[in-house]
């Protein structure tokens, strides 16, 4: 009798959900630094862009890191990582400084820490218990 073996593990689950988490910082990275960016059309919208993506990265980490001490690493990581790309931009000569950049990133941090479980669903657990449900 041969038996399906789900091959996936808390492991392999934790790995892939933290490479979707890079994934996102390596594309905010990206288009941060791109030559011509996307732009919408609508007022403030490379303010209200630069939040969403940080309190998504933010919220998206924070799945895996429940304790308050990872959960101020993370986020002390991604205000950093808001500044250095701030800075980087500046370098590359065709992009600009703004200081309301980092302010934005720095905004989108603490929604996402307000939005991260407890007060959103843990979709990560969700995702294990899942996972041990189908083993």
């Amino acid at each position: 009798m041969v038996h399906h073996v789900n091959a996936m593990t808390h492991d392999t689950l934790r790995r892939w959900w933290l490479g979707v988490g890079w994934l996102g910082v390596a594309l905010v990275i990206y288009l941060s630094l791109m030559r011509n960016p996307p732009h919408v059309d609508i007022a403030q919208s490379d303010k209200v862009g630069h939040a969403a993506a940080y309190a998504l990265l933010t919220c998206w980490f924070a799945q895996v890191n429940v304790t308050l001490y990872r959960r101020v690493l993370v986020a002390a990581a991604l205000v950093a990582l808001g500044i250095a790309i701030e800075y980087v931009q500046r370098a590359t000569g065709y992009r600009s400084f703004e200081y309301l950049d980092m302010v934005a990133d720095a905004v989108g941090v603490a929604l996402g820490w307000l939005l991260a479980p407890p007060r959103l669903p843990n979709f990560f657990a969700a995702a294990q218990r899942r996972l041990v449900k189908h083993r």
